[in-house]
């Protein structure tokens, strides 16, 4: 029994570094689609795009961030084309910049 209570630990620990790696990954791939697809308008504000790592940009934006966010990079708004013009996205990578963008910008804020 002592034993068993001992290993119950680092199990927790093992699947906690097991998340925080996917964690890490997803962010990876969503800054290099950023970098790919994004960056061009978010970087510098080109056609009024709010820029990211400028949290008053962002200050008139929904609070329910990943919902609304990702809807739409994915569609549109504005005068932002569905993923930002670039067809060639798959929605994977757009969600993933959009964490990436949030992520970043407000890195405190919890995603819903």
């Amino acid at each position: 029994m002592r034993s068993l209570l001992m290993r119950v630990p680092a199990l927790g620990l093992i699947l906690a570094c097991g998340v925080a790696a996917v964690a890490s990954d997803r962010l990876d791939e969503g800054q290099a689609a950023y970098q790919t697809y994004c960056a061009d308008c978010h970087d510098t504000g080109k056609m009024e795009a709010p820029v990211t790592n400028k949290p008053g940009d962002w200050v008139n934006r929904s609070q329910l961030w990943d919902a609304v966010l990702f809807e739409h990079a994915e569609k549109g708004y504005l005068g932002m084309p569905p993923k930002g013009g670039a067809d060639i996205a798959s929605n994977y990578e757009v969600k993933a910049a959009a964490e990436y963008m949030v992520t970043i910008t407000h890195p405190q804020m919890p995603h819903d």
